[in-house]
C-alpha cells in the first residue's frame, strides 16, 4: 500500500516537472544570432545595452527618425529576436516616429534566461532608459506590444505614464491561453499568469488594439474579452490573416489605423 502512494507521489512529481517544462518551452523560443541590423539598409541607428533592475545586461536598436515626436517602446514576440522585426520596423517609422525595439533576457544579445517576471524588467529598463538617457517625455511615449510582448506592454501601462499604447495580437491571461493550448489541464498548474486582463483597467490613455479573425494561436476572442474590459478611449481593428503574417497581409490597414491613432495622441492631453 505504502509502496503504491511513493510510486503515486513520484508519478505526480515528474508530471508537475512535465508540465512546467512543456509551460516554458510552449512561451519563449528564444535566438541568441541576430543575423541583421538596420545598417542592412542604411538606416541609422544606435546598438545599446542597459541593466535591469536585476542586473542582467540587455540589447535593443534605438532607431531615430528626425523630426518625430513620439517614441515607440516595441515588445516584440515570444519567438526569435530583434533581427527579425526589422520589416516591421520600416514599417512602423513611416509614421514618423523614433523606434526603441529591445531583445528579452535570453533573447539575441540580451543576457539571462526569459521568465515572465523578467520580461516585465526588461521592459521597465528600456522605458527608464528613454526617460533618463535620452530625456524622451512620458508623454511622448507609445508602447507597443505584440503576441506575447502585448502583456509586457500591458504590465508596463499599468503603473508608467504614457502616450498610448498599441497592443498587435494580444490575449486576456496566459491561462486562458493555456486552456486554449491544453485545454486537458487545469488552469491553476500554469504558473506564468501575464495577466493582461487585471491590469487593463489600471490604463486611462488611449489604447489600440489590433487582431486578425484568422489568428490560428490567439484567439480573437481573447483579444476581444482584453478589448472589452478596458476602459476608454480604445479602438479595436480587425484584420485578416495568420498570427505571424497578418501585420504584413493588411499592411496598408494597420498602418493607416496606426497612424491615425497616433495624430489622435495629440489631441487626447
Amino acid at each position: 500500500m505504502l509502496k503504491g502512494i511513493i510510486y503515486i507521489f513520484i508519478g505526480l512529481v515528474l508530471l508537475f516537472g512535465y508540465i512546467k517544462y512543456i509551460e516554458s518551452r510552449g512561451i519563449f523560443f528564444p535566438l541568441r544570432d541576430v543575423e541583421t541590423t538596420p545598417s542592412f539598409l542604411h538606416i541609422p541607428f544606435e546598438d545599446v545595452y542597459i541593466k535591469t533592475e536585476d542586473n542582467i545586461k540587455i540589447n535593443g536598436w534605438f532607431i531615430p527618425k528626425e523630426g518625430a515626436k513620439y517614441t515607440i517602446l516595441f515588445c516584440h514576440g515570444n519567438a526569435g529576436n530583434i533581427g527579425n522585426r526589422l520589416e516591421k520596423i520600416i514599417l512602423l517609422r513611416e509614421a514618423n516616429v523614433n523606434i526603441f525595439i529591445i531583445d528579452y533576457r535570453g533573447y539575441g544579445k540580451s543576457q539571462g534566461r526569459p521568465t515572465e517576471q523578467g520580461l516585465y524588467l526588461d521592459a521597465a529598463a528600456a522605458y527608464n532608459y528613454l526617460l533618463d538617457k535620452r530625456e524622451i517625455k512620458a508623454e511622448n511615449i507609445i508602447l507597443y506590444g505584440e503576441s506575447v510582448g502585448t502583456a509586457v506592454i500591458i504590465n508596463l501601462a499599468s503603473t508608467a505614464k504614457i502616450a498610448g499604447l498599441i497592443a498587435e495580437g494580444g490575449f486576456s491571461t496566459g491561462r486562458d491561453m493555456g486552456r486554449e493550448i491544453y485545454p486537458f489541464l487545469p488552469s491553476f498548474v500554469f504558473s506564468n499568469k501575464f495577466d493582461s486582463l487585471s491590469k487593463i483597467k489600471n490604463i486611462n490613455e488611449p489604447k489600440l488594439f489590433i487582431h486578425s479573425r484568422d489568428d490560428e494561436i490567439i484567439p480573437f476572442s481573447l483579444a476581444k474579452k482584453l478589448f472589452d474590459t478596458a476602459g476608454e478611449p480604445k479602438q479595436l481593428k480587425e484584420i485578416k490573416g495568420s498570427h505571424n503574417s497578418c501585420f504584413f497581409d493588411c499592411r496598408e490597414a494597420c498602418l493607416s489605423c496606426i497612424k491615425s491613432f497616433i495624430e489622435q495622441l495629440q489631441g487626447f492631453r
